[in-house]
């Protein structure tokens, strides 16, 4: 299915409007461990299984992408024990969901520089990318080693190497969007933060120009479907000018 740039907001049946493109930023499972008294790692495993629950109600909620914020650029600063602790996570998370994914029919892609990640980790999303190509209920994309400056720093050298080779004359926003990670994405309607953190902290910042925002106290490992419902339901009253009067 072909996207335009742009707003992807839809409809429901029952003339609600809600958005069909969502963005979270996943803050907060290492203070929802911390205040347990357990270690960081165990606030990301659990983050991570509610990462397969809401990829679940997406759908019936109508959502058609959903963009999730996994690991930053910035994310590298944490200590060595928190970073490879993620990334086996990030492993795990691939093998043993790739068969349901497919069965579920959800499309996984990565964004963000993949040369830093090991070996292993980036087999392991080239596979599953490819493995979920054909799927079309939900558009997962997720964001590893991303962030929005080397994004579009990254996307700002493949357009100069465009112009060089003669492929674009006269560069446009959207020469610059078809080097972006997210290149063929819609944009997202709205943006999530959990935690209570009212910051954007380097995510999608191109792609989000135009997006909502909902910043929510909830820490992500207690982010329910039923959170992201009520937050669906309120994207419903917001009026979306997108610089019109």
């Amino acid at each position: 299915m072909a996207f335009a740039w742009g707003a992807a907001t839809a409809v429901t049946a029952g003339g609600t409007t809600r958005p069909r493109h969502v963005a979270i930023i996943m803050d907060g499972n290492g203070r929802w461990a911390t205040e347990r008294g357990w270690p960081r790692l165990v606030g990301h495993r659990r983050g991570a299984e509610r990462v397969k629950q809401i990829v679940r109600a997406c759908p019936d909620l109508g959502v058609d992408w959903l963009t999730v914020y996994a690991f930053s650029t910035e994310n590298w600063k944490r200590s060595t024990e928190e970073v490879l602790g993620l990334m086996k996570i990030f492993r795990r998370y691939i093998e043993r969901e790739a068969e349901s994914m497919s069965a579920e029919g959800v499309r996984m892609r990565f964004i963000g520089g993949r040369e830093r990640l090991d070996q292993k980790l980036q087999d392991l999303m080239a596979s599953i990318e490819a493995r979920t190509a054909g799927n079309t209920r939900l558009n997962l994309t997720v964001a590893i080693n991303y962030g929005g400056r080397d994004e579009l720093l990254r996307a700002s050298r493949r357009l100069a190497d465009k112009v060089a080779r003669g492929e674009v004359d006269q560069p446009c926003e959207a020469d610059l969007e078809a080097c972006l990670d997210t290149a063929g994405q819609p944009d997202p309607d709205l943006v999530i933060r959990t935690s209570g953190e009212t910051r954007i902290s380097n995510f999608l910042p191109w792609q989000a120009a135009y997006s909502e925002y909902e910043f929510t106290p909830t820490l992500w490992p207690d982010f329910t479907p039923q959170h992201l419902s009520d937050i669906l339901d309120r994207f419903g009253l917001r009026e979306r000018r997108f610089g019109g009067a």
